[in-house]
């Protein structure tokens, strides 16, 4: 299905891949039994704020092309969708992905992706946010405005709360972010939960890179994609693959 999906309606337009997908996403952060971590995610989805894409497979431009498209609609209305908003973005896999992608595999199909993004973008990257990935200020921006980006793969296994059936985008904008930390008692108060959750819901230990937006040993890149165990790739690989796509674009 092209563009956005919103829950209540062109449920009949979906395919058969695309309504596994999203009951599954559905099961995932309906559970009460074992409570996805993320508890202002689970508001937003409680609430009906999410909005929902289906795209291809992420070795393609055409998928690329086909994010864009998707996210340039959502930070157009997003403020009309409610404080607790993201946009999930869902790639179908095939067969092959699935059976071979490791985690590394779908780290670096991330990174081309987001990559990709900027490269196509057709506005201009926010004056107030610096370009270089390692500074505490740097994050992800696209069409003007400025996100937190989550991945979820097939291939987690310790970390559940990185697991999905598919490959899986979670994008948050983030005057989201800053309206939940408006109110410090209560974003602090929020944030020990949602590590006690995260505690009983992976079988590791909580990564080493969740850390908060700003702070001075803080780079918002690392916690884009988390690997499986502690570990985390060496150089942020955001530049590199720009640079790739600039050169196969001439």
């Amino acid at each position: 299905m092209n563009g956005l999906y919103h829950d209540t309606h062109n449920r009949s337009k979906l395919s058969d891949w695309e309504k596994t997908t999203l009951r599954q996403f559905k099961v995932k952060m309906s559970d009460n039994k074992k409570p996805f971590p993320c508890i202002p995610a689970t508001i937003g989805f409680s609430m009906n704020q999410l909005r929902y894409g289906f795209i291809g497979d992420p070795r393609m431009m055409s998928t690329i092309e086909a994010l864009a498209d998707i996210l340039t609609e959502y930070t157009k209305n997003a403020k009309e969708y409610g404080d607790y908003t993201s946009l999930i973005v869902f790639y179908e896999l095939p067969e092959e992905l699935l059976e071979t992608c490791t985690v590394t595999d779908y780290e670096q199909l991330f990174w081309r992706n987001l990559s990709g993004l900027s490269a196509i973008d057709t506005s201009e990257w926010p004056g107030d946010i610096p370009t270089d990935p390692n500074n505490p200020i740097w994050e992800f921006c696209f069409h003007g405005e400025r996100y937190f980006m989550y991945c979820a793969t097939p291939a987690h296994i310790n970390r559940k709360s990185r697991y999905f059936d598919t490959m899986m985008l979670a994008i948050t904008p983030r005057w989201v972010l800053q309206k939940f930390n408006k109110n410090q008692t209560h974003a602090e108060k929020i944030k020990r939960h949602i590590r006690k959750r995260l505690s009983k819901y992976d079988s590791t230990h909580i990564h080493p890179d969740l850390n908060s937006y700003g702070a001075e040993d803080n780079y918002e890149w690392r916690q884009y994609f988390l690997r499986d165990d502690d570990t985390t790739i060496a150089k942020c690989p955001y530049h590199q693959f720009i640079n790739l796509l600039s050169v196969n674009k001439k």
